[in-house]
């Protein structure tokens, strides 16, 4: 209800105005739904370029960090391998008599050389220690302490470390830290490797290596790809928790959970990310920009958007004003003219075009026309319609003629003795009367038989009783209402295509069955039956008795006829006795 109070309040009493009105409701959600549509997108084509671009850099960045982590590993490996130190490291642990400040001075001279000849890339190694089985510690690069274990319980907090387990358990792999594991640096992280002695069957463990690598080769990892824009990261989670490696913005702070939840997390803050995962560190490199920095591009498209579908729905209003124009000013001129009509105007000087308007104008101009000469036929009509009823009444008289005349001759024919005359002309009234019916469109079955026996017995007096007539027809039928004239022309027609034509006696058989809803009549013969069936189905007689049938009985009746030559012929009639009523009505 409100919204058809709302409907009725905002119908404009113009046409033209409804006009523009319904132009601009459809044309304006269209066309700001195309403008939506191109910037989204638009926006959807930036992020999937942006989204393939920046995986195709943080894969070219993974394998630059894979040269310079290369670099770090075989430094790892001449070090280890190098045969001084493993002497070094062997002494350290059996010769306790070395004061420590000379073993400590040995260990480092000859970490320092190995670290100054060795060929590998050494530019972002900020320090390298040895860790033997004593705890401790020899650095180069560094001051020969163990930064935040070097306390009294040492060596219980280096043992109880998880990247000291997992020195030992990975056995001689090369675990990357995501910060300085001596707690003194922010720039720099920590590759951990386990010291074993290769002269020994078992390689037992004799020290541990560290190399402290400064974060700026990050700046070298990620500057390799030249983006101009968004973040980087590299992120450590094989302990659980995210740990950022590298940020080259502080500004993006990592929340808590798992990796999938970080990211996700981060997603919602509105930021697009791309990821890869680094095989030799086990990190992932992670590039992160803001969705409306990245959309920045597309603010132009949106305005240029914007434009275009301004100017197109003011193009849309201008040519709707255009249009509604040549539609309503038809539309007035057919208003004024049915105006004029009714104050009585009969010439119309109006000129419309050939369209819909048009054909309305000039047929109403017409119909003006036209209105006065159905006057005049409408008075000549009336008169006609008296007339008509005249001859109705005349008409309704001559039955009574008709059947006074029948029963004066019935009487002299019985007078006189003559009692086949008078037969005759009794069963003629009977059947006259019977197949008027009062004007009814239907009478009881029981009549239509007394019709058809007193037809019967008209012939049989022509032709001196050749014909034998055979009723079997169920006592319950009898009061049932039937469409009449159904049965009585397919008797004659019996007669005279069937019995007049053979030479001697006849029969007819009529039975008559109800069958589930539907009353079934069978009229059969013994004449000379038929070749051709559809010479007799198309003459007039059986014709009109199919239509009728269907007509008012409905397509579920039928009329079937069946014959053979010498034989005879046999017609089977099926209606349901109780049609439609609409079936009944136009009938």
């Amino acid at each position: 209800m409100i919204m058809k109070n709302i409907l009725i309040r905002m119908r404009f009493k113009r046409v033209r105005t409804r006009f523009l009105a319904a132009i601009i409701l459809l044309s304006l959600p269209l066309i700001i739904l195309l403008g939506l549509i191109s910037i989204n997108i638009t926006n959807d084509a930036l992020i999937d370029v942006n989204e393939k671009s920046n995986k195709d850099q943080l894969r070219t960045s993974s394998e630059v960090a894979d040269l310079l982590f290369r670099n770090i590993n075989n430094l790892h490996w001449s070090l280890v391998n190098n045969e001084d130190i493993r002497d070094e490291l062997r002494s350290n642990s059996q010769d306790s008599d070395v004061r420590p400040d000379i073993q400590t001075l040995r260990t480092t001279t000859r970490l320092q050389r190995m670290f100054s000849s060795s060929y590998a890339d050494t530019r972002f190694v900020k320090s390298i220690c040895v860790i033997d089985l004593q705890f401790r510690t020899f650095c180069s690069g560094r001051s020969d302490d163990s930064g935040v274990y070097e306390r009294e319980d040492k060596i219980s907090r280096i043992k109880e470390s998880h990247w000291y387990m997992n020195a030992y358990k990975n056995k001689g792999k090369i675990e990357y830290l995501p910060s300085d594991l001596f707690g003194e640096l922010d720039d720099a992280f920590s590759t951990v490797k386990l010291f074993r002695d290769a002269d020994t069957n078992s390689g037992e463990p004799i020290g541990i290596l560290v190399i402290n690598v400064s974060k700026s080769i990050f700046g070298k990892v990620f500057n390799a790809n030249g983006s101009e824009y968004g973040a980087y990261m590299a992120i450590d989670h094989l302990e659980g928790t995210p740990i950022a490696v590298y940020n080259s913005s502080v500004d993006i702070p990592l929340g808590n959970g798992g990796m999938n939840e970080v990211l996700g997390q981060l997603e919602k803050q509105g930021y697009v990310i791309n990821s890869f995962y680094n095989q030799t560190s086990k990190w992932t490199l992670v590039h992160l920009v803001q969705k409306k920095e990245l959309l920045g591009e597309a603010r132009n498209i949106r305005w240029v958007t914007t434009l275009i579908a301004s100017a197109f729905a003011l193009f849309a209003i201008a040519v709707s004003f255009i249009i509604s124009g040549t539609i309503t000013r038809p539309l007035l001129q057919v208003k004024k003219m049915m105006l004029d009509w009714t104050k009585g105007v009969k010439v119309f000087p109006e000129v419309f075009a050939q369209d819909e308007v048009g054909v309305i104008g000039n047929t109403f101009k017409r119909i003006a026309v036209e209105y006065d000469e159905l006057n005049e036929k409408l008075i000549h009509s009336e008169l006609k319609e008296k007339e008509a009823e005249l001859r109705v009444l005349q008409s309704q008289i001559k039955p009574h003629f008709l059947y006074n005349t029948l029963d004066s001759m019935y009487w002299l024919a019985y007078l006189e003795k003559n009692y086949k005359v008078a037969d005759m002309a009794i069963s003629l009234s009977e059947s006259f009367k019977l197949s008027l019916n009062k004007g009814k469109e239907t009478m009881p079955i029981y009549n239509e038989l007394k019709h058809i026996q007193h037809y019967m017995k008209i012939q049989n007096i022509r032709f001196n009783d050749r014909f034998s007539y055979i009723e079997d027809v169920d006592e319950a039928l009898l009061a049932m209402e039937m469409l009449k004239l159904l049965l009585q022309p397919l008797v004659e027609n019996s007669i005279y295509h069937g019995l007049e034509r053979n030479i001697g006696k006849g029969t007819i058989t009529l039975t008559g069955r109800k069958e589930g809803h539907y009353v079934v009549f069978i009229i059969e013969d013994d004449g000379i039956g038929m070749e051709d069936i559809s010479q007799v189905e198309n003459g007039f007689g059986l014709k009109n008795v199919r239509e009728r049938l269907q007509l008012y009985y409905g397509p579920d009746s039928s009329m079937e006829i069946w014959s053979l030559k010498g034989v005879g012929t046999r017609v089977r009639l099926k209606f349901n006795p109780m049609p439609p009523k609409e079936t009944g009505t136009n009938t």
